[in-house]
């Protein structure tokens, strides 16, 4: 049983690492940006299902074999690098229009392929998600609820701000521009991810 002190620390933990801008957020607010709020909304779900599969795989690999293979979790690592690089290569090289406008740029696969490998999901299930959501049924559908109910909601958050920054609304800013600030920030996460795998 996991206790009222715990679930609201689990809570806010896992709403601080979700607001930080990262990978997944870049997407969603540049959807939002492009699309506009109600074209990207759905993407919330792909981010969601994504944190899912992200944690459980990284839950279940270190409850498991992860003390045994250390080897696994550099191979994850670079992996995830590689493909965060290619994302932020993506949305900087310029086309005939800003790619950040354009439906398809950044699509329900993205989305959900990115949140995947962020780096984040290693975050939430080596140090937030208690050890008991990993061994336990029950455990693991409390925090897995109790995660969407922060993930949708922040998620939606960033929506709303590329939104808002596309209708030209109170914000004000180069569409083209913006994208590459966005792709910088996930160079950055790309980064990151090598230097904590080679310390």
């Amino acid at each position: 049983m996991i206790s009222d002190f715990h679930v609201l620390v689990f809570l806010l933990s896992s709403a601080l690492v979700l607001l930080t801008p990262g990978p997944t957020n870049t997407l969603l607010a540049a959807a939002g940006l492009g699309r506009g709020w109600r074209d990207a909304r759905p993407l919330i779900l792909f981010e969601l299902t994504g944190y899912l599969i992200a944690i459980s795989g990284w839950g279940i690999l270190l409850a498991s074999i992860g003390k045994y293979y250390p080897w696994v979790s550099v191979a994850v690592r670079v992996v995830c690098s590689g493909y965060l690089l290619y994302v932020a290569v993506k949305m900087w090289m310029p086309t005939e229009k800003p790619p950040i406008a354009g439906s398809q740029t950044i699509g329900p696969g993205t989305v959900l392929v990115t949140t995947v490998l962020n780096p984040k999901g290693l975050l939430f299930a080596s140090t937030i998600f208690p050890p008991q959501a990993f061994e336990h049924l029950q455990g693991y559908a409390i925090a897995m609820a109790l995660f969407a109910c922060v993930v949708l909601p922040i998620g939606m958050v960033w929506v709303m701000l590329g939104a808002l920054i596309g209708s030209g609304r109170g914000i004000t800013m180069d569409p083209l521009r913006l994208q590459r600030a966005l792709a910088v920030v996930i160079v950055v996460f790309s980064a990151t991810l090598v230097w904590s795998t080679v310390q």
